[in-house]
C-alpha cells in the first residue's frame, strides 16, 4: 500500500529520509522517480544521514560521475541516470554488482531502468507542487 507524504522545506524532505535511512538494510534498493529539482537528492541525503553514513562525507548528485560511492555502517551506492539517454549506456553501467553488494542503492532517474531491478525495490515518486511543496509517494 502506497504512502504519501507532503513537504515544504528541504529539511522536511530531508527528515522523512532520515527515518527512511534508520530502516534500510544492505541490499535495499531505492527507486527515486521525479522531475528535475523534484527532491531526489535532497531525500537521498535524508537517507544517508539516516544510515549513518560518515559525517565527513558530502551527498550530492552524482550527475556527471554517475555513482557515488559513501561509507558508513552501511555503504550507500548513489547512482544517478539523469545524463544517460540510451538502454546500453544503462546496462554498461555494471550496476547489478551494487545491486548484490553490501549496500544500500539509491538510483535517481530510476524510472529508465525499472525493468532491469530486481524484486523486491522500493519505489519513491518525488513531485513539486511549487517551488517549496513537494510530495513524495512511496510505494513498496
Amino acid at each position: 500500500m502506497a504512502e504519501s507524504y507532503r513537504t515544504q522545506s528541504p529539511e522536511e524532505t530531508q527528515a522523512i529520509g532520515v527515518r527512511l535511512g534508520q530502516n534500510l538494510k544492505p541490499g535495499d534498493i531505492v527507486a527515486l522517480i521525479g522531475d528535475l529539482g523534484a527532491g531526489k537528492t535532497c531525500l537521498t541525503q535524508g537517507i544517508a544521514r539516516g544510515a549513518k553514513i560518515d559525517s565527513n562525507q558530502i551527498v550530492n548528485s552524482p550527475s556527471y560521475t554517475l555513482i557515488n560511492e559513501y561509507e558508513g555502517e552501511i555503504p550507500i551506492y548513489h547512482i544517478d541516470l539523469y545524463r544517460l539517454q540510451r538502454r546500453e549506456e544503462i546496462l554498461d553501467l555494471g550496476l547489478e554488482v551494487y545491486f548484490e553488494g553490501n549496500g544500500i542503492c539509491i538510483i535517481e532517474w530510476a524510472d529508465r531502468m525499472l525493468d532491469l531491478l530486481p524484486e523486491g525495490y522500493m519505489e519513491i515518486k518525488l513531485n513539486w507542487e511549487d517551488e517549496f511543496v513537494r510530495t513524495i509517494e512511496f510505494n513498496p
